[in-house]
């Protein structure tokens, strides 16, 4: 999906006004909790949670946004792993 936004001139201006406004966006959205990091992750382009976390360090963002995905997810992997550590117990 592409998005088109008029900017003002002043902010046109601006060496890359569109990577500018993709980065608020961003940072707005994971700061509200609206954005998992694994869509903030896919909307930059970055191939890590690494670079993520360094971006947010660099724009001074507070990283720990930990919403109901990323809740889900780590209860899954537990669940996985306590399921492993009972399989190897028996074998």
């Amino acid at each position: 999906m592409q998005i088109t936004v008029q900017l003002p001139d002043d902010l046109s201006q601006h060496k890359n006004p569109a990577r500018e406004a993709l980065e608020a966006l961003v940072i707005e959205g994971y700061s509200s909790g609206a954005l998992t990091s694994h869509e903030a992750c896919l909307l930059l382009g970055f191939e890590t949670r690494f670079e993520l976390d360094g971006f947010l360090k660099e724009h001074e963002v507070e990283a720990g946004a930990y919403g109901q995905t990323e809740y889900e997810q780590d209860l899954r992997s537990l669940q996985h792993l306590d399921e492993q550590r009972r399989n190897n117990r028996r074998a």
